[in-house]
């Protein structure tokens, strides 16, 4: 990746990593490595610099309809936002990072604040949560 940070790819840029075979976006070093992150938010992940190289149109587009795709698939869940559950101190800071994210208009964080809470009442309390939605 050297080569590509040397000619200019500047955080935002969209490069194809050979080894995962899909595209990110070019978030910085990291030691040796470049970080990206996928198309429509996501973990980052570590990428070899000498493995990755500018994203061609066609793989963008595809990458770009690959992340919609999966959030048209989540919209259901996405629709109301999760309900925390009353005294659950994690519950608590994801719900806050959540309105902090929404506040700086930050839509993929806000997405991935939503993501890891409904994962965390679905794996620590579940049956709480449905008595909270039901009617």
């Amino acid at each position: 990746m050297a080569r590509h940070t040397e000619r200019g790819a500047r955080p935002g840029a969209y490069l194809y990593d050979l080894v995962a075979g899909k595209v990110g976006e070019y978030r910085g070093q990291a030691g040796p490595y470049v970080m990206l992150r996928p198309l429509g938010g996501g973990r980052e992940w570590q990428a070899d610099p000498e493995k990755v190289r500018p994203a061609t149109a066609a793989e963008r587009l595809s990458a770009g309809v690959r992340a919609a795709n999966e959030r048209t698939e989540v919209a259901y869940d996405l629709s109301r936002p999760p309900v925390p559950v009353p005294h659950c101190v994690e519950c608590a800071e994801l719900a806050d990072s959540r309105a902090a994210a929404r506040a700086r208009f930050d839509w993929s964080a806000e997405t991935d604040a939503n993501v890891l809470l409904r994962r965390h009442q679905a794996d620590v309390h579940q049956d709480q949560r449905q008595r909270l939605t039901d009617p």
